[in-house]
């Protein structure tokens, strides 16, 4: 896959829906798109963040966040499933953690791995295959740009929906867990995809 050709957007012959990495230009429509996920109402097993911390955040740092994910970025990547109006529908974010450094959520992996996070399809769409499209997408970017040798993700326990699909798509669990910031009776559960 090029990451910096615009024309490796994907068009699946079952779908009329375009997934592709971000520009950095496009901050306006990251700035909406999570802002959306931020108001569903599981945003809360979902995301570490609230609507409100966000929606108040200056234009400068949604600027900054979709350049530090954009195409040709090589240490993360949004990836975003856009309806054919041009709206965005769907998105998740690839981190790449190196082997030896604290990760996202602080813990020291012993290989150069992927974190998907920030994963989220806007209700009307959901269904229709496009999480899918969007981990197909990010997994390769992961594999053939940033050449991490797994990914992995966490999720809270309680969102057993999201678990059910991670489970289908082929992320194992791990067995590993951490405490959910924020509410340390709960636990975010790692699951890891391992590269081919």
């Amino acid at each position: 896959m090029n990451p910096d050709a615009r024309s490796d957007d994907r068009l699946d012959a079952s779908a009329d829906h375009v997934v592709r990495s971000i520009r950095a230009d496009e901050w306006p429509a990251a700035k909406e798109l999570r802002l959306a996920a931020l108001r569903d109402p599981v945003a809360h097993l979902a995301f570490l963040e609230t609507y409100e911390a966000a929606v108040g955040r200056p234009d400068s740092f949604w600027r900054e966040r979709a350049a530090g994910a954009a195409e040709g970025v090589r240490e993360r990547q949004q990836v975003v499933a856009v309806a054919p109006d041009g709206r965005w529908v769907g998105s998740v974010i690839v981190l790449v953690e190196e082997a030896g450094a604290p990760g996202a959520l602080g813990d020291v992996s012993d290989v150069r791995q992927g974190h998907l996070v920030a994963v989220y399809v806007r209700p009307e769409v959901r269904g229709r295959g496009l999480t899918e499209r969007l981990f197909s997408y990010a997994l390769e970017w992961a594999w053939d740009v940033a050449g991490v040798e797994r990914v992995r993700l966490f999720v809270d326990e309680r969102n057993g929906r999201a678990e059910a699909f991670y489970r289908r798509f082929g992320f194992m669990p791990t067995g590993e867990s951490v405490p959910v910031p924020g509410d340390p009776g709960a636990r975010e559960l790692e699951f890891v995809f391992k590269r081919p």
